[in-house]
């Protein structure tokens, strides 16, 4: 006999879940639909988004084919003008570190073939640069003006750029009785004259930057040159600025500068900024720039810095550009167009770079 007479068996539970094997059933069939229902969207939203990238035209800059041949500047209308006044107007660049010394002459060497009008100014920072230094990039006739150097107001600015804040002084050279200036960096080239700036009526142009990663073409300016009307007022009016006005630290004065004049830069054609980058993005561009090419912008290799942005000796630039341009091998013939001026510039000032490399 069983001891338990009243004894109803328990229902049987599924994979040790509680609840009946039809609920359970129902669960996992809701479940599987709900992960089928989510696939099938990401399907269909990875579809359109292929679709919508393969249908939508690339911008005009990316899908470059050179169909205007006129020239950016009308000589006609530029010769009403006249010459530029070299007392009024100059081309300023800037030396922050030893290293750029010989690219800063033979930025020098280049402007001098390009035949400008302007004076020439090179702004540094005396606690930092040496007398040698200072001497081999004033041989081809920079006037060195010694800058007080402004820190950063921010941290997190990029190691490279940590005391570009002090290009800022610009704005200071209404003082020296200057109405006008084009600024270049240090890492760029003259191909042909570009006097043409010094009578623009704005008070502030540059050229949008170029990226070539995804960011591309921007609406954002490089700093690398710029026109500009000096104004102490302004330089003080900056000063105050530069540490209450929200903008990425990491690119120093640039981004400071693009928030600045976010809404007032006159931006320039990519002639006077000719950014590496461009040949990179867009080969096409590139090649269709060589003609009206003004200043050609060694941002994306540098041939007369080695390491970190480390000096070269004079004696082994010619061995360091042929590195680099082994390196960066896109970029070969740009490369050995900057040392080809740098062996120009040193066949013209050799005897004083000689002097300057005695000095300490």
């Amino acid at each position: 006999m069983f001891r338990y007479k009243d004894y109803v068996p328990l229902p049987m539970w599924s994979d040790g879940e509680h609840g009946s094997s039809h609920r359970t059933k129902n669960g996992h069939e809701k479940r599987r639909k709900v992960v089928q229902g989510v696939v099938a969207l990401s399907v269909l939203a990875n579809l359109y988004f292929i679709y919508a990238f393969v249908m939508t035209w690339p911008n005009a800059l990316d899908n470059y084919q050179g169909l205007n041949h006129q020239p950016i500047v009308n000589t006609a209308a530029l010769s009403a003008n006249g010459p530029v006044n070299t007392h009024d107007h100059a081309v300023v660049t800037g030396l922050y570190t030893d290293a750029f010394a010989t690219a800063v002459a033979t930025l020098g060497h280049t402007l001098n073939v390009a035949n400008s009008s302007a004076s020439r100014l090179l702004l540094y920072l005396p606690d930092k640069i040496s007398r040698r230094a200072l001497c081999i990039a004033t041989v081809s006739g920079w006037e060195p003006v010694p800058v007080e150097r402004i820190a950063p107001p921010y941290s997190g600015v990029h190691r490279h750029f940590l005391d570009q804040y002090s290009k800022l002084h610009l704005w200071t050279l209404d003082q020296r009785g200057l109405s006008g200036v084009v600024y270049v960096d240090a890492d760029t080239l003259v191909r042909r004259n570009f006097d043409e700036l010094f009578h623009l009526p704005y008070t502030f142009a540059a050229v949008p930057d170029v990226y070539a990663t995804s960011q591309g073409y921007t609406t954002a300016f490089n700093a690398g040159v710029m026109f500009l009307r000096p104004d102490s007022a302004v330089f003080a009016d900056m000063v105050r600025k530069i540490a209450t006005a929200r903008y990425p630290a990491e690119q120093a004065e640039q981004a400071f500068l693009n928030h600045y004049f976010s809404a007032e830069v006159l931006r320039l054609p990519y002639a006077y900024n000719a950014n590496l980058a461009i040949k990179k993005r867009t080969p096409a561009l590139w090649a269709g720039m060589q003609d009206e090419m003004r200043i050609m912008h060694y941002t994306m290799a540098k041939p007369f810095l080695q390491g970190d942005y480390d000096e070269v000796p004079m004696d082994k630039l010619a061995k360091n550009a042929e590195k680099v341009a082994r390196k960066k091998s896109a970029y070969k013939g740009e490369i050995m167009e900057w040392l080809d001026a740098w062996e120009e510039t040193r066949r013209t000032y050799g005897p004083k770079l000689a002097k300057c490399n005695t000095l300490t």
